[in-house]
């Protein structure tokens, strides 16, 4: 069936993509309350009301309790993984992932969040002698890592809870992070900076400084990570020199995934 711009559209529907673009347009602000709703799209709060719990009974969007506002729910991220995999992100993203390693000389990895853990979907290497060894394919931890780490600092505090109250955050070098208060406070720090480093939190003698890949909606898709070993990656090279040539690629992925800051 062929789209016709002359038909009529559907009002339901037509109200729930102003709402999402309510969310997607907002600075600094990712939750509202019903009367701000009502107020942006010329509703009647009881229509805002009934538009949200319908959006929410199918996970689009959430409310925080403790503020009682609304926000994207994991029904998005869902929605936007697929538009994604349906883009090639691994074909997308490689051309910048090797411009990153030409500019630092450092292995970069591909990888996404998936309920705790980081799988690395792909790498391109340094030709350095002295390198790392290859997770391509793996799942690791997402506390302990860059990648997972500078995902999960999107994550709302009761996705959090459902991934690690009462979990054993299992200590892999003597910096990895096992007190779920600490790694709240460091994803907050995260949250602020949009990157997270590993400090040699899941192997030792290896550093990685990492940047998300943000969809349309700006919310993180995946992740780049520049890796290397410690003796290399100083915080000096890290801050000054790695961090800003991969946010740099990574906001040029972003932009082709639809994001614009």
């Amino acid at each position: 069936m062929v789209y016709k711009p002359d038909v009529k559209p559907v009002q339901s529907v037509y109200h729930a993509l102003q709402l999402f673009e309510v969310f997607r347009t907002a600075e600094n602000k990712d939750e509202f309350g019903v009367t701000e709703l009502s107020k942006s799209l010329g509703l009647h709060k009881n229509n805002v009301f009934r538009l949200l719990a319908t959006l929410a009974s199918r996970g689009y969007i959430e409310q925080n309790y403790n503020t009682e506002n609304y926000r994207l729910g994991i029904g998005i991220f869902n929605l936007g993984q697929k538009f994604v995999s349906k883009l090639g992100i691994l074909k997308l993203s490689r051309p910048f992932m090797e411009k990153i390693v030409a500019e630092v000389n450092e292995s970069v990895y591909i990888g996404i969040l998936r309920e705790g853990n980081v799988i690395y979907l792909d790498m391109v290497e340094t030709n350095l002698p002295v390198r790392v060894v290859s997770r391509v394919g793996k799942d690791v931890p997402a506390y302990c890592t860059a990648i997972g780490k500078v995902q999960l600092a999107y994550s709302s505090e009761e996705e959090i809870n459902k991934i690690y109250m009462g979990a054993r955050l299992k200590r892999y070098t003597d910096t990895t992070i096992t007190s779920l208060p600490i790694l709240k406070k460091e994803l907050r720090g995260v949250a602020d900076n949009d990157f997270a480093i590993d400090n040699q939190e899941f192997e030792e003698r290896v550093r990685c400084v990492a940047v998300p890949v943000k969809d349309y909606l700006g919310i993180p898709v995946a992740a780049l990570s520049v890796t290397g070993p410690a003796c290399r990656m100083t915080d000096e090279r890290l801050m000054n020199q790695i961090l800003p040539v991969a946010r740099k690629y990574a906001r040029e992925i972003s932009k082709r995934l639809g994001f614009h800051e």
